[in-house]
This record gives structure tokens, C-alpha cells and sequence, in this order.
């Protein structure tokens, strides 16, 4: 009679049940609300323009803004992927600072010298300077940038909003979720099988 042990059952089963109802959240719950979510920011662009953001507020991403950038004013330097570096300056606003993409540009040592002023342009996030493993951990609200229409003297144009780069991962999610859940399940039953021959081996030759 073959067997199967229980409590290495139950707990395998837990962990498969566990699994499959991470998959059903990603797939049935996170996947529609990140859908509406991209449908809103896709609109965003086409809606009126409003004050600058001071603190974060993803639904506002690629709103058309305006602000003024306030003395003194400092510029950093940022990676841009293809585009090389993009320039970004932090300057006063009424009641906080603000951040402002001015432009990219190709030159590794550019520096530019940039008096502030009155900017339009879209709504972004800023890049916190984080690494990857940080930012897995820490679910603070990534601060907002200023992306200029106009590039300031010296520099290349900034891109325009790009919906695609806001990431939709939850339905790759979910599938990883159903795999390792069947996986676990085929193992384990693998390894109750293979256990079963080896006791019914035992029990032959005692």
C-alpha cells in the first residue's frame, strides 16, 4: 500500500495553495488596476495643465505643469540610457525645492550654468540614485521632476512622455507564481513516489 506522509503533505500543499492565490491576485486584482492606472496616465498628457507637484503623486505622471524654479539654483548630472545624461536642477519653490530636467546631452562633463525661471513641461519621477536591491525594499514614493519642453542652452531636447516605460509586469507575475506552484507540486510527488519504491524495495528483501 502505497503512502503518503501526511505532514510533508499538508505543508507542500499550503505552500502550493499559497502560490496559486499569489498567481489569481496578480492575474484577477493587480493586472486590472495597473491597466486602468496606464489608461489614466495615456490621458494624461491631453489634460489641462496644473501647478508643479511638490510632493509625490503617481497619478499625476506626464500631466502637463508649469512652474516657477526659484535661485539658487544647483545642477546634477544623471544617467539617461541612450540619451547620455540628462541634466537636472534643484531650485526654490514656494514652500519646498524642486527638481527640473533641463535637457540631456552626450558629454559625460558637461556643466551648465542655468539662472532658473519660469518652465513648462510634464510631470515625471526623478531619479532617486538608488540600486536595485534598495529599491526592491523601499516602497517610499519616488519624488516628482519637471521635465523642461525647451532644453536650456547647450543641451539636447528632452524625450517626450513615454507611457511604455511605466513597467507591467503583474501578468509575468502571475505566471511565475503558477509555475513554481506546479513545480513544487511535480517535485513532491516525485519524491513521494521515489520514497514509496525505496520502502517497497525495504520491504521486499526484509
Amino acid at each position: 500500500m502505497k503512502r503518503v506522509p501526511v505532514l510533508p503533505t499538508l505543508v507542500v500543499g499550503l505552500a502550493v495553495a499559497a502560490m496559486v492565490a499569489l498567481g489569481l491576485w496578480q492575474l484577477l486584482d493587480r493586472l486590472p488596476q495597473k491597466r486602468a492606472y496606464l489608461a489614466q496616465l495615456a490621458a494624461n498628457p491631453a489634460r489641462p495643465p496644473i501647478a508643479f507637484p511638490l510632493f509625490p503623486d503617481d497619478s499625476l505622471l506626464f500631466r502637463r505643469t508649469v512652474a516657477e524654479c526659484r535661485p539658487p539654483v544647483t545642477v546634477r548630472r544623471a544617467g539617461a540610457g541612450a540619451a547620455g545624461f540628462r541634466l537636472i536642477a534643484t531650485c526654490s519653490v514656494q514652500h519646498g525645492a524642486m527638481q527640473v530636467q533641463l535637457g540631456t546631452t552626450h558629454d559625460p562633463r558637461k556643466a551648465i550654468a542655468w539662472p532658473g525661471g519660469r518652465v513648462t513641461g510634464y510631470v515625471a519621477h526623478a531619479p532617486d540614485g538608488g540600486s536595485l536591491i534598495q529599491s526592491a525594499f523601499d516602497h517610499r514614493p519616488q519624488a516628482m521632476l519637471l521635465v523642461a519642453d525647451s532644453p536650456a542652452a547647450g543641451l539636447e531636447p528632452n524625450p517626450s512622455p513615454d507611457i511604455d516605460a511605466v513597467p507591467n509586469n503583474h501578468l509575468a507575475y502571475a505566471v511565475q507564481w503558477f509555475l513554481f506552484a506546479a513545480i513544487a507540486a511535480i517535485i513532491y510527488a516525485l519524491a513521494v513516489v521515489r520514497r514509496n519504491r525505496m520502502v517497497v524495495v525495504t520491504d521486499t528483501h526484509g
